[in-house]
């Protein structure tokens, strides 16, 4: 069922910075990850504005400190713009996570999930699309996983950290 929750048209805006790299976008400029919530009063999706992470300066572990942005409490859509190495290649992809931690209100977390898909279909061409309840999930060596599946590639690094047992495909069972 359809939550009736508009997406503003600046969500929009930032998808397309994320997507579009223009040869001229130096790294300090280009936005890495931009999480959304639920505007309740509005009735639309909106960034949320304190987390709209662009200067990474000084940043050692680009995807601990965006895991780090997540509230076990509060529920949020998440635009990751990952950087990771496969043994074949660089690759960047853009990841579309939904977070809805375990810890969160039934409310809302069934408003964003009924609302997922009116965000989704502004998102063309994300190459992950995935809801994530735990903070397990988003643990490097489970997120390293999710990439793996979606690309079918073994992932060597993830934003320039060594992914070591992480590979699925290089464990020993």
């Amino acid at each position: 069922m359809a939550s009736g929750v508009k997406v503003h048209d600046c969500v929009k805006d930032l998808f397309q910075k994320m997507k579009v790299r223009t040869g001229d976008t130096c790294e300090e400029d280009r936005l890495r990850f931009v999480t959304f919530l639920i505007d309740e009063a509005k009735g639309e999706i909106v960034p949320d504005l304190k987390i709209l992470q662009k200067d990474l300066c000084g940043v050692d572990d680009h995807f601990k400190h965006f895991k780090n942005q997540l509230d076990d409490k509060q529920c949020r859509y998440v635009l990751y713009d990952c950087h990771y190495e496969t043994t074949e290649t660089v690759k960047e992809d853009l990841v579309f996570l939904m977070w809805a931690a375990d810890c969160a209100g039934v409310r809302q977390k069934m408003s964003y999930a009924s609302s997922k898909v009116a965000l989704s279909k502004c998102f063309d061409g994300v190459k992950v699309n995935k809801n994530i309840n735990d903070s397990a999930e988003i643990e490097r060596g489970s997120f390293t996983e999710l990439l793996e599946c979606a690309t079918g590639k073994v992932i060597i690094s993830l934003e320039g950290k060594p992914t070591g047992q992480g590979c699925s495909q290089q464990r020993v069972n």
